[in-house]
Formats: C-alpha cells, structure tokens, sequence
C-alpha cells in the first residue's frame, strides 16, 4: 500500500497537486535506504510546445524511443530503478525511454528544430527536486547540435511534502516543474530558465527493507557440466533449430492507441490469453517454432482487443511470425466488424542476418509497414504502405537464453488522487515568460528559427492557441491534412 504524506500544504493558494501516496508515515519501525525497482513517470514536457511542433508552423512530429509510450496528453517512461532512504527522505528513480521532437523541415529534408530527451531522473533531497535529462538538440540560430548527460533540467515543487517513512512505493502526483538555467540552454535557446513546464507525476515500487538474519553457511554449487559439455549442448540444441521460448512486442500504432483512448473513440484496450503490456507495446509470448539459416517461423500466445465508440471492436490473435530471405512478416488472426480473417499478413519488416547469438536471436525496433491485407482489416483508418509502430522480435534457442525485459511500470498505485491546476508558478513574471509569449494565458509558444518568415510568429501564436485545444487529436504523425489515427 502507498503511504500517506504527513504534512500537506496549508495554503490554498498554491494548490498543491502532490498528495503524496508516497508519502510515509514516520511510525516505521526500521529504516533502511532500500532499492526503486519498477515503475513509470508521465509528463507532456510543456503543451504548447507539443502543440507548436506538430502545428501549422513547425509541420513537425515526435517519435518514441527506448519503449517510452504515450499516456492521456504526455509521455510514459519506464523501469524505475534507484533508491529511496526512508529516514531521510532521500530518493532517487531514474527511468527508461525518450521522445524525439522535429520541426522546421527544410529542402534539403534536414529539421530546423531537433530535440531528444531521455532517460529521466527524479532525485529528491530534503523539500528540493530536480528532474534530470539526457539531451540532445540543435541550437536554433547556428543549427550546432549538443549532445548531454544528465542535465538538470527542471525544478520540482514538493511544498513542504515530507517524504520520510516507510512504504512499498512512493507515488507523486503533478509536481510542478519549473525550467533551470541549465534546462533552458540544453532547450537549444527556445524558452528561458524559469518558464513553466508541465507537471510531473511519477510511481515507483520500493522494495523492502533486507532482513538481518544470522550467517549461513553457503551451500556447495550444484556440478556443472564442463566448458566443452556445456557448449555442445548449447550448440546442439541451436543446431536443432527448436525454439526454447520466443516474444514479440509490438504497439500496433500509436496515434491508433491514441485514437482508441481519446476523447473521439473512448474507449480501451485488454490483453488476453497471455498478452502482456509493456506501455508503448504489446508482448506476444510463448514463441514456438523453428530458425534455420535465417528462416524463422514461430508462433505466439496472446490477443489484444481495441473497443471503442462508433463500432470500434478490433481484435488481433494467434500471432505468428515468419522471416524469408530478409524479409519479416507478422501476421493474425483479425476480428472485426466486417473483417474476418486467419493468419492475415498484418505488416512487413526488415529482419536480415537473423542469427542467434548466445542462443538468441534478435530483431530490434525494425520499421513496419502495413500490408495490403492489413489495410483491410483496419477498415479505412490506414493504406497499405503506412507506417506502423516499428516490431522487436526475440527467440531463444538455448535454455539459458534470456529473452529482453519487458519494460516495467510497477505496480499499479492504489490510490489515485484526482489531479488538480498546476499552482502559479512562483517565478518572477519575467522569468517565466517564455522567449515568444502566445497568448494572454501565460503558454508559450518558442521563438521560431531565423529561416522562418519574421510574419510567421504572430501565426504561430494564434495557430498555437487553436492547436492546444485540439492537441490530443494534433499530437500525431500524421500530416496536418491527413489526421488519422
């Protein structure tokens, strides 16, 4: 159970929205500074800014990387693991994934805007937070591209939280974040230190405290077959060709799942029959099958199914994979209404050299593309030829080989407070007025690159406006003219 916070913050006016199921009660008898394993953060780094790149102006889109996902408006990222020191307070949680900002296409089909961030960093000392980045963008007057670890991107407000005690997770809800001096130039010069971000909210497991127990004496290791038995046994079981285990994770499409979850289709998705959710993605398991000379056929447990409005029912099945000559394909069983169809060849991609490696073999984030039968079994959503989200395959040969984590979110907090405005930030008004103000509501949209006409910015404010309130349907990959999901 997520511990309750023993102080919450007084003053109305800074409507604190961090009501700490993290937060520990000081009653624990023990403690111990004790290790962060699983979990998620979600933050949409700043709206308008997700706004201005996929806008009318910018003509520019995100990628995730790393299995980060999308969650509501923001962005997922994975696998907490770090350390929290319940007496102190102390905690530290750094997690998996990026998104990839690009804007500002030119002629020659470079981007003008460039930004990565990833592998955020949540480190909390006394009543101070800061959230860390690793970064990457190109400055927007020389078009030099920086590349930095662990920057110290934003401040986060705790409010007087006090984050001492003992629990199984620590859970903070919409910590408001404020850009750093650091953050602003690492932003490539787009806003200044002090602008308002958008929140943060994070949950990660904390794992219990290590029991003392008496010294044991280490029991013997169990015999173990020689160098040269062991590698004849691992080379005659790959020789055989028999998968051991297998998986493939695949997220179908974002902006689909996007679509599915908004506020057009509202609806959801479940996973069944061994499916697993990995955020950005799906797993298929239990993979059997045979590779021999880097021709794969296998097949996988598990189904998804996507509900919605206005006749949403798409389900996708008995998964299977195949690879010839180069070239993937996966397909399913596909239900939907007025689509019925067996072993539907749903996308292509590339899987060249496939070889196990230490008795496992690898496909890693290759780009997908759907299949003319794949078009038709999502209706008219897509044509074929359209990118889908791109296809990690892995088959183990060996017993000993292990298939890659599966990224992992935590535990499911119990208690979900409702969020709340993020507080007005306690910046001075100039400080956090962003380099272009949008509009009247303190949201700023960047300043634009040279290149750009000097009349764009005033389009670019008022685009910016009208974009943010349709951001969840804009934040796509698909062109301005073609927002499908």
């Amino acid at each position: 159970m997520p511990a309750r916070p023993r102080a919450l913050v007084t003053a109305v006016t800074t409507a604190l929205a961090v009501l700490g199921a993290a937060l520990l009660p000081a009653s624990a008898a023990h403690a111990a500074n004790r290790a962060v394993q699983g979990g998620r953060l979600d933050w949409g780094v700043k709206a308008s800014f997700q706004s201005y790149v996929t806008g009318p102006i910018a003509k520019g889109s995100y990628s995730l990387t790393g299995g980060a996902g999308t969650v509501g408006a923001g962005f997922r990222f994975h696998s907490a693991s770090g350390s929290y020191d319940d007496a102190t307070g102390a905690f530290r949680a750094s997690f998996s994934g990026g998104v990839h900002f690009r804007g500002h296409r030119t002629a020659r089909g470079a981007y003008q805007l460039d930004l990565t961030l990833s592998r955020p960093t949540v480190r909390i000392t006394g009543s101070a937070g800061t959230l860390y980045l690793d970064v990457s963008s190109k400055a927007k007057d020389t078009g030099a591209v920086t590349t930095s670890s662990q920057v110290p991107f934003a401040s986060l407000s705790l409010g007087g939280i006090d984050m001492r005690g003992g629990g199984t997770s620590v859970v903070l809800n919409n910590l408001p974040a404020t850009l750093t001096a650091q953050g602003a130039r690492s932003f490539a010069g787009y806003y200044t230190a002090g602008t308002r971000l958008d929140p943060v909210s994070l949950a990660a497991d904390v794992r219990p405290a290590a029991k003392k127990t008496g010294k044991q004496t280490p029991k013997p290791d169990a015999p173990s077959a020689g160098p040269s038995e062991s590698a004849s046994k691992k080379a005659g079981s790959a020789a055989k060709g028999a998968l051991k285990d297998g998986a493939v994770d695949w997220g179908v499409r974002r902006t689909f799942r996007e679509y599915v979850t908004g506020d057009i289709a509202r609806g959801s998705w479940t996973l069944t029959d061994g499916a697993r959710d990995g955020g950005a993605l799906f797993r298929f398991t239990g993979g059997q099958g045979t590779l021999t000379g880097g021709e794969l056929t296998a097949t996988f447990r598990g189904a998804v199914r996507f509900t919605g409005k206005d006749g949403l029912d798409l389900t996708l099945a008995a998964v299977r994979a195949t690879v010839r000559k180069g070239t993937g394909t996966l397909s399913a069983d596909v239900t939907s209404p007025g689509f019925s169809g067996k072993k539907v060849a749903l996308v292509t991609f590339p899987a060249k050299n496939l070889t196990a490696r230490d008795g496992l073999a690898r496909v890693t984030e290759a780009p997908a593309k759907l299949t003319a039968d794949g078009a038709k079994a999502f209706g008219t959503l897509y044509r074929a030829g359209t990118e889908m989200d791109p296809l990690s395959l892995a088959v183990a040969l060996t017993d000993d080989a292990r298939l890659p984590a599966l990224p992992d979110l935590g535990s499911a907090p119990t208690t979900t407070p409702t969020p709340t405005a993020t507080p007005p930030s306690t910046a001075p008004e100039t400080a956090a007025t962003p380099v272009a103000q949008a509009s009247a509501d303190d949201d700023g949209t960047p300043v634009l690159p040279l290149a750009a006409a000097a009349g764009a910015l005033l389009a670019a404010a008022l685009a910016a406006v009208a974009v943010r309130r349709r951001r969840t349907r804009t934040a796509s990959d698909a062109p301005a003219e073609d927002r499908t999901p």
